[in-house]
């Protein structure tokens, strides 16, 4: 009896073994998902292991290789070319030499202001033209810490934004107009190059580099400037108050500008005399050689260049100016700091090896 027992134990099934044992493995995979710093527990050695075998079955050849785009997915990220275009070249150029320089470092645009940069500048004639506003408005006037925060913007952005005299579009426009109009009589159509501009003007268009002239003043009265002092002609573009919504410290008026010579902010210098104008030629992604007229030198190291007269310069530091990172580009970026045991390595920049490339 005991042994005909023990025959129908062997040929009965166990499936409360394999009830248990198949319990035991959904309960791993649940604590493996629930704790996924579970492998960090593990031997070294064995968990780089787990790592590298989940990175290769997670590596997919077609992920890297993709010639057509997966329209079936529309949640998936699209892959990044490599190399990366180039943001200065232009395709519909048939001349391959012209498109091949546009490439290079010796296409650029110079964006310049006028007063102060081309032109002597009164900053006294612009307070009084406020004061004087103020007073015919029956306004307080203004502080002198207001007025220089006003400085380089929109009349109408100025008078709406900062110092709060009417939010009207008629009443805008009308002060804005008057208010040029009591600087246009104290200026009294007196217009002087400043020492050097003259002669840096005529070197870039000697080197055909295009030129835009940007001011918050009306068009009508930059114009009678430009022929008063002579260079009608000289800018390609000109861009004035009647063609942006908002002055410095925005950058709208240097990127409308770079947008009517066709050319790409990366490649285009503002020469400006305040921090305004570093801080708005930066935002539009330009370089910026800061002009010291009004302010002292150290006061504008935020620049890339700082000049007292324009001709310091020359052709070539112009050229080094615009020679653009390839990060700026899309290149690799930066490596992070890595920290490890308390000690700090330095990061290093991936370098891009461009020669293949035919980028430049």
């Amino acid at each position: 009896m005991v042994e005909s027992m023990a025959a129908s134990s062997l040929l009965r099934p166990t499936p409360i073994l394999g009830h248990h044992w198949t319990q035991r493995r959904h309960s791993s995979a649940k604590h493996l998902a629930m704790n996924p710093n579970w492998f960090s527990k593990l031997h070294p050695i064995k968990a780089q292991a787990i790592e590298l075998t989940r990175e290769i079955y997670n590596f997919k050849e077609e992920d890297r290789f993709q010639e057509k785009p997966d329209n079936t997915n529309p949640h998936k990220k699209p892959i990044p070319s490599w190399p990366p275009n180039n943001k200065a070249d232009n395709k519909s150029l048939q001349n391959p030499l012209q498109r091949q320089h546009q490439m290079g470092c010796g296409w650029l645009a110079a964006i310049f202001e006028w007063e102060g940069v081309l032109i002597e500048d009164n900053p006294d004639l612009e307070q009084q033209s406020w004061l004087t506003l103020s007073q015919e408005e029956s306004k307080s006037p203004p502080p002198t810490f207001i007025l220089k925060r006003i400085q380089g913007m929109k009349n109408e952005q100025a008078i709406s934004e900062v110092l709060c005299w009417s939010r009207d579009p008629s009443q805008l426009s009308r002060m804005s107009s008057r208010k040029e109009e009591i600087h246009k009589s104290l200026q009294s159509g007196i217009f002087r190059f400043r020492d050097g501009s003259r002669e840096f003007v005529n070197t870039l268009t000697r080197h055909n580099i295009p030129m835009a002239l940007v001011s918050t003043r009306p068009r009508k009265n930059l114009e009678e400037a430009i022929g008063a002092i002579g260079i009608n002609g000289v800018f390609n573009v000109v861009v004035t108050c009647e063609d942006v919504y908002r002055g410095k410290p925005d950058p709208e008026m240097f990127m409308y500008a770079a947008q009517l010579l066709k050319f790409i902010p990366e490649r285009c210098i503002v020469f400006g005399n305040s921090n305004l104008s570093i801080e708005a030629a930066h935002d539009a992604k330009m370089k910026c050689v800061a002009v010291a007229s009004k302010h002292p030198v150290y006061e504008l190291s935020a620049a890339d260049l700082v000049v007292r007269w324009l001709d310091e310069l020359s052709v070539v530091d112009l050229k080094n100016l615009a020679d653009v990172e390839s990060s700026e580009f899309g290149g690799e970026p930066e490596v992070e700091m890595e920290v490890e045991e308390g000690k700090v390595k330095p990061s290093s920049r991936v370098a891009v090896d461009d020669d293949d490339d035919g980028l430049w």
